[in-house]
């Protein structure tokens, strides 16, 4: 073995040890390795973890806030308003340039794996061309996938349906669909279903925009569970927000749990952006506008994690740090027991490789690529609790971001 990177003394998952890494490959990971490599970093006993996956951001509206104007209502579907007019003055330029920005920023917090959904309700397509145009130039770097997304609605539009084919031929990775805010519940179901067929029919993944809404009678994801049983298309059928989940009644959402269980989907919650848009139209109580995480995790089922939003029409701030999110799921998703806390850090991580249908070429074990990060932490807990600097992100087996962890130094003697 000839390394070329050596990571000594990391805190993993079953205690130290030191990873060796040859070009871009995993080669041996055993405690006090009697090897060298040109770079060897000591990583002090901190937490070298696989990297995040952002498992749902909008990078076609990433970095877009205030243009035309602001979000005074704080609703989803004001925020839909303001990106129809926003997107009739998309470039490929202006896309390019904003995505690449949000993947450097959020790749230098340790996100390494990202799923974006790109507006494909324009006619020119633009939105599509510029994140499928950033995912190939960045792939030495960072995975991206682009999920052909239908923002106003497969049958929103005389030319819609054409219009998220075309973008499956131009080489979309997945299918999407917003079937709550089609125009009618019947269109809402048909969008299911052709979201479906299109999936089968050009072997895609499927990740539907799902009840991201506060109506409890809003119930399409039952259809998606029925699609991906019927279908068999299983684990790679994603519902994201499936907030409406939150308010059905629990004798219908215990009957609804058996069928998700036994359809293996997947699901997406978004903490930071489901709390701010939810609840809206609530005066007391507020719900928190949330899907049911604890639930869905406890049954078995697969739950990640995204920012869905960052600085754009429907949420104003956002970093695009991933801990930010598992640290708000803990508190909203009322998830603070000790193995709860990491099951949300693994949200953001091992679950979110689920989602995107990676997992067989991610982790940190002997052949896999050697994608890892190594955070200012000594577990999952307080990785979170801190939101702790990430200090090195390792990509392809090469040092791609090194942060200096903030030190804190007192002036005077305060006793």
């Amino acid at each position: 073995m000839t390394p070329t990177l050596i990571l000594r003394n990391c805190t993993l998952a079953d205690g130290l040890a030191d990873i060796a890494i040859e070009d871009s490959t995993i080669i041996a990971i055993e405690p006090n390795l009697d090897l060298t490599a040109p770079t060897e970093i000591d990583c002090a006993g901190k937490l070298v973890s696989p990297p995040f996956v952002e498992s749902h951001i909008h990078l076609d509206s990433a970095l877009t806030v205030g243009q035309p104007r602001q979000n005074q209502s704080g609703t989803l579907f004001e925020g839909i308003e303001i990106w129809r007019d926003r997107k009739r003055t998309l470039t490929l330029d202006d896309i390019k340039h904003r995505a690449t920005t949000a993947l450097k920023l959020m790749a230098s917090q340790g996100t390494l794996f990202v799923r974006t959904h790109a507006d494909v309700s324009e006619a020119s397509l633009t939105a599509l061309q510029g994140l499928l145009a950033v995912r190939d130039a960045v792939k030495d770097w960072i995975t991206v996938q682009v999920v052909a997304f239908p923002q106003d609605g497969i049958y929103g539009g005389p030319k819609n349906d054409d219009l998220i084919e075309e973008a499956i031929k131009q080489g979309a990775d997945a299918v999407g669909g917003i079937p709550h805010y089609e125009l009618t519940r019947e269109d809402g179901v048909r969008s299911v279903h052709r979201i479906f067929e299109l999936a089968e029919k050009y072997n895609r993944l499927i990740d539907i925009h799902c009840d991201e809404i506060d109506d409890d009678q809003s119930r399409f994801l039952e259809v998606v569970s029925a699609c991906a049983l019927r279908t068999g298309l299983k684990e790679k059928v994603t519902a994201s927000h499936t907030t409406a989940f939150g308010s059905y009644n629990d004798a219908y959402a215990l009957k609804l749990m058996g069928f998700l269980k036994s359809s293996e989907i997947n699901f997406i919650a978004n903490p930071l952006i489901n709390i701010t848009l939810q609840g809206r139209t609530d005066t007391y109580p507020k719900r928190r506008g949330l899907t049911r995480v604890k639930e869905l995790w406890q049954a078995g089922l697969n739950v990640s994690l995204g920012n869905d939003c960052i600085q754009d029409p429907w949420y104003g701030l956002g970093t695009g740090n991933m801990l930010d999110v598992a640290h708000m799921a803990v508190h909203v998703c009322q998830m603070t027991g000790l193995e709860e806390i990491d099951a949300c850090y693994d949200m953001a991580t091992t679950h979110g490789a689920r989602t995107l249908n990676i997992q067989d070429s991610y982790g940190i074990a002997l052949g896999k690529p050697a994608n890892l990060i190594v955070l200012d932490s000594g577990d999952k807990y307080d990785a979170i609790r801190r939101r702790a600097t990430v200090s090195h992100v390792i990509s392809r087996g090469q040092l791609l971001v090194e942060t200096v962890t903030p030190q804190v130094t007192w002036q005077q003697d305060v006793g």
